[in-house]
C-alpha cells in the first residue's frame, strides 16, 4: 500500500511538472504574441498543445496566432475542432465567433454567416458577434448581387458573340457571292473577248496567189467569150447568091 502511494505521488508530480511546462510555453507564446511575433508565438503554442493536447488556452491561442499570420484555413480548422469538442456554451460561442472571423477573411461568406449564427445560439447577448453577423450578411448580399450581374453580363456577352458570329457568317456569305459574281462577270468578259478574238479574219493573199487567181479569172472569161462566139457563128445561115 505504501509503495502504491509513492507511485501515485510520482505520477502527480510528473503531471504537475508537465502542466507547468505547458503553462510556460503558453506564457512565452503570449509574450511573443504581444510583440507581434506571431510565427514564434505559434511555435510556442504548438509546444504547449503537444504536452497537453486538450489545453483550451493553448489551442485557442494557437488558432489566434494562425489567424494573425493570415493562415485563415488552418485557423478555421483549429476553431472548428474547438467548437465541436467544447461542452460549455460559452466556449462554443467563442470558438464559433473566431471561426466566423477566419471564414469571413477567407471570403467564405455563407460559411461565416452560419458560424456567427451558431455563436449567437450559444450566447445570444454577444453584441460583437451580432454586429459581425450583420456585416457578413451584407457582404454576402453584395456578393450574390454581383454574381447575378456577372451572370447576366456573361449571358449578354454570349448573345452578342452569337449575334456577331451570325453577322460574320452573313458577311462571309455575301463576300463569297460577290466574289463569285465578279468572277462570273470576268469569265464572261474573257469569254466574249476570246470569241471576238476567234472570229475569222480575211485571208491575207500573197502576191503570187493574187496573180494566179487573176490569171484563172482571165482564162475563165476568155473561155466564156470563145463559147459565145462559137454559138453565134453556128446560129448564122450562109446567104447564097445565085447568078440567074
Amino acid at each position: 500500500m505504501k509503495k502504491t502511494i509513492i507511485i501515485a505521488a510520482l505520477l502527480l508530480h510528473a503531471g504537475i511538472l508537465l502542466a507547468q511546462k505547458e503553462k510556460g510555453d503558453i506564457h512565452k507564446g503570449n509574450q511573443l504574441y504581444k510583440e507581434q511575433k506571431y510565427k514564434e508565438a505559434e511555435a510556442s503554442y504548438r509546444k504547449s498543445v503537444t504536452k497537453a493536447s486538450q489545453s483550451l488556452e493553448g489551442n485557442f491561442n494557437l488558432g489566434d496566432a494562425l489567424y494573425k499570420q493570415k493562415n485563415f484555413k488552418d485557423a478555421a480548422q483549429k476553431f472548428t475542432e474547438l467548437a465541436e469538442s467544447a461542452t460549455r456554451p460559452d466556449v462554443k460561442a467563442k470558438a464559433y465567433h473566431n471561426l466566423g472571423n477566419a471564414l469571413l477573411e477567407d471570403k467564405k461568406l455563407q460559411e461565416s454567416v452560419d458560424a456567427y449564427k451558431k455563436s449567437l445560439m450559444n450566447n445570444p447577448k454577444d453584441e460583437q458577434t451580432r454586429y459581425n453577423l450583420a456585416y457578413a450578411m451584407e457582404k454576402l448580399k453584395q456578393q450574390q448581387q454581383q454574381d447575378k450581374k456577372n451572370e447576366k453580363n456573361k449571358d449578354k456577352n454570349k448573345d452578342d458573340k452569337s449575334k456577331d458570329n451570325k453577322n460574320q457568317e452573313q458577311k462571309d456569305k455575301d463576300d463569297k457571292n460577290k466574289d463569285k459574281k465578279d468572277k462570273d462577270g470576268k469569265d464572261k468578259d474573257q469569254q466574249n473577248k476570246d470569241q471576238k478574238g476567234q472570229q475569222p479574219q480575211p485571208d491575207k493573199l500573197s502576191k503570187e496567189d493574187a496573180e494566179r487567181m487573176l490569171q484563172a479569172l482571165n482564162n475563165e472569161e476568155k473561155n466564156t467569150q470563145d463559147k459565145l462566139k462559137n454559138k453565134k457563128a453556128k446560129g448564122t445561115k450562109a446567104r447564097i447568091v445565085k447568078d440567074w
